[in-house]
């Protein structure tokens, strides 16, 4: 676990070529369930090198998930960004429900995509460079926008938190990802597609993400609007979520698997690649297969400790 933490300007965290053009990116995400989806919206807001063009929505209500992140956009001041609003789906773990509950979505004074699988199709083939598609859970979007238009795929660079390789949650026994065990159709129509490039962070080196101690406290303690908007989304958080019992929240984050892949879009040297061959089985493992699509895998950490520390300087950056 990582004890000591140190702040870096922004001009000397690794991997920040701050003169460099920003990269353009879309976020696919189920915001509203697991909370590090909104610690890692806020902190790819916090990275210059990356240039958010718009939110989309995915899994379950996405209606309910398009109103959490257009008022957090609102609150850290970022309504130059698009929300679109992704495949819609059932009621499910809607546990930032508190809230949205007096927010209507029209009072957004940014773009909404109605359609907003169809708002990513047109924006790939606007951009004059490819963009970054970062995917923080199950992929249902990025299936229907592969059926509907398979040429965006070799305009994009696809980065993804999914899968499980050697080890699983709680650094245990490979797992059935939920990401993909949830969706397995729909991430193998991802895994299938002629991307530009196809980079994942399994468990293997996002199940174990989390920040404590003194550099947790000056998160928690900071006056930032955008850090202020993420716990008050924890205490609505903490009261809901089903899978554990966060009691630990005074002192330390929950599991932040999703802060990864936004690492990855702006640098990711800190970081060991495998470039792999892998499949989808039946029951959502994600296997070694000559047979399989081949990925660059994110296996492990080169130095954990300068990647909490970069994280913790952007967060705090006002």
């Amino acid at each position: 676990m990582w004890r000591m933490w140190t702040f870096f300007c922004l001009g000397c965290v690794v991997g920040s070529p701050l003169l460099a053009k920003p990269i353009p990116v879309v976020l696919d995400t189920d915001i509203g369930s697991d909370i590090d989806d909104t610690w890692a919206l806020y902190y790819l807001l916090q990275s210059p090198e990356l240039d958010l063009k718009m939110v989309l929505t995915d899994t379950a209500d996405t209606s309910y998930r398009a109103r959490v992140a257009a008022k957090f956009l609102t609150e850290c001041g970022r309504m130059d960004v698009a929300v679109g609003i992704g495949v819609p789906g059932k009621k499910d773990a809607e546990f930032q429900l508190p809230y949205v509950t007096d927010y209507e979505l029209s009072t957004y004074s940014g773009l909404i995509h109605e359609d907003g699988v169809q708002a990513l199709i047109e924006m790939v083939h606007a951009s004059e460079e490819p963009i970054t598609l970062i995917a923080l859970g199950p992929v249902p979007n990025l299936r229907v926008a592969l059926e509907r238009d398979p040429t965006i795929a070799a305009k994009m660079h696809y980065i993804g938190m999914q899968g499980s390789i050697d080890l699983g949650y709680g650094k245990g026994a490979a797992s059935a990802e939920w990401n993909v065990a949830s969706h397995i159709a729909d991430f193998r129509a991802v895994l299938g597609a002629d991307w530009q490039s196809f980079k994942i962070t399994p468990l293997d080196t996002c199940g174990f993400i989390k920040i404590e101690g003194e550099a947790y406290q000056s998160l928690k303690q900071s006056e930032l609007l955008g850090l202020k908007a993420v716990f008050e989304n924890y205490d609505y958080w903490e009261d809901l979520v089903t899978w554990e019992k966060p009691d630990y929240v005074e002192h330390r984050t929950s599991t932040l698997y999703d802060i990864v892949p936004i690492y990855m879009a702006y640098s990711g040297e800190l970081l060991e690649y495998e470039q792999m061959r892998i499949v989808v089985d039946d029951e959502g493992f994600t296997r070694r297969s000559e047979e399989g699509h081949l990925v660059d895998v994110a296996m492990r950490w080169k130095d954990l400790d300068a990647f909490y520390s970069d994280v913790v300087a952007r967060l705090l950056k006002e």
